[in-house]
């Protein structure tokens, strides 16, 4: 009998200890989840954040008449084309005069971005009298010497500005003349190639009318075949193909959603690329499989006594299913729509093929213009060699992580608020 107690206790003694290491895995495997969570964050927070903020400089500047080589002021077509640049060139001979060389002049005059005459063509053709007025503004300055600002002593040495730059710079610092101020431009700008001007804007209203499309089109698609296959579709075969098919599309790589965009939409009907009517079309089809799955799995959480009670009080089936069914259901597949609406926000193989990797200057207007998508434009970020590039992709890759953790917080909080416990 006391052998008997024995090896129970060393059994149950080794039952013990395999679930302390079963527990133990579990911790650890969550505990390396979330550090590499952590680190991932760490990383991209580390690199995009300064990316929401870019460098001004302080000048005075004269709206000169000769130098704007303007006749009339009522003139829009003369203001438009206006030498905006030069009152620029003769700011900064005047703050720092004796600059001879043309090689001192071009770094000279490479401090102001490029995009700093637009702002005081916008500003005189605003208001006409500062024509021979002299104005003190902040005026935005190059995107090398903006890393140079934000970047840390040791840095500084390995800036690609000449020594030149460097001491006009640290004058403007001196005086209280150069300072970080919102990066407006991120979020008003659509795509360029000087890093100082360009912005998400583009982009971000480019996936909004993709999602609209996809939207419209995915949700009653799916919502309509999950009610039918669950509801009035016969047990056979053919359904039990479709079923089949409908899993394994799921599980299909985005990327061939793409090829069929490109054959079957742009190839045989002839639709414009790189516009998101096509791309919320391909999108669309990558998401349906899981709108149709996650309102089949609503459908069938639905108590079969609804559906008895209901046909016992005389509803046909199609009353059954829009009065009590479907109303019950929604929650659930509005989840799953979510769900799937976050997934194709993130998608940029199935675009890439359609053609949404343009280069797009131009804020869309409708799903008809060429534009292109956030994740997109980070890719396009990502392989530009300009060194500001690093931050606007980090700081684009946090916009699109607030876009899909609100849309999956979002999702969970309906199911919490709406779904009910049978």
């Amino acid at each position: 009998m006391s052998k008997t107690t024995e090896q129970v206790r060393k059994s149950l003694a080794k039952r013990y200890r395999a679930e302390k290491m079963f527990k133990a895995y579990g911790i650890a495997a969550i505990g390396f989840g979330l550090l590499a969570l952590v680190l991932l964050f760490t990383d991209i927070i580390g690199k995009g954040h300064s990316a929401f903020f870019e460098s001004y400089v302080q000048m005075e500047i004269t709206f000169d008449r000769d130098t704007l080589d303007i006749m009339d002021i009522n003139d829009d077509e003369e203001l438009n084309f206006a030498n905006y640049d030069g009152l620029i060139r003769d700011a900064l001979r005047a703050k720092f005069p004796g600059i001879e060389g043309r090689q001192e002049k071009r770094e000279l005059y490479g401090l102001v971005s490029t995009g700093a005459g637009y702002e005081l063509r916008d500003m005189l053709m605003e208001d006409r009298k500062l024509l021979g007025k002299t104005v003190t503004l902040w005026l935005l300055a190059d995107d090398d010497v903006d890393v140079f600002v934000k970047a840390g002593s040791d840095d500084r040495l390995e800036s690609r500005l000449s020594e030149n730059q460097k001491t006009w710079i640290e004058t403007f610092e001196a005086e209280g003349k150069l300072e970080l101020q919102w990066n407006k431009s991120l979020f008003t700008h659509g795509d360029s190639r000087e890093p100082e001007l360009a912005g998400i804007w583009g982009a971000v209203m480019g996936s909004l009318f993709t999602m609209i499309v996809t939207l419209l089109l995915s949700f009653p698609i799916g919502v309509a075949a999950a009610i039918y296959l669950e509801e009035f579709a016969p047990k056979n075969k053919f359904t039990d193909f479709i079923e089949v098919n409908i899993n394994n599309l799921a599980a299909v790589p985005s990327i061939i959603f793409g090829l069929l965009g490109l054959a079957v939409i742009i190839g045989l009907f002839g639709m414009p690329r790189s516009v998101p009517l096509v791309g919320g079309v391909v999108l669309t089809l990558m998401t349906l499989p899981t709108i149709i799955i996650s309102s089949r799995a609503a459908i069938k959480a639905v108590p079969p006594s609804i559906r008895q009670a209901a046909m016992g009080l005389g509803a046909s089936n199609m009353q059954v299913v829009l009065h009590h069914v479907l109303p019950l259901a929604l929650p659930g597949m509005l989840t799953g729509a979510i769900i799937g609406m976050a997934q194709a926000l993130g998608e940029t193989a199935p675009l890439l093929m359609i053609g949404m990797v343009a280069f797009i200057v131009d804020v869309p207007g409708g799903p008809l213009d060429p534009s292109t998508v956030l994740p997109v434009q980070i890719y396009l970020w990502a392989d530009s060699p300009e060194q500001s590039f690093v931050a606007l992709t980090s700081a684009a890759i946090m916009v699109l992580l607030t876009f899909l953790i609100a849309m999956n917080t979002l999702a969970v909080f309906l199911r919490k608020r709406l779904e009910r416990r049978w």
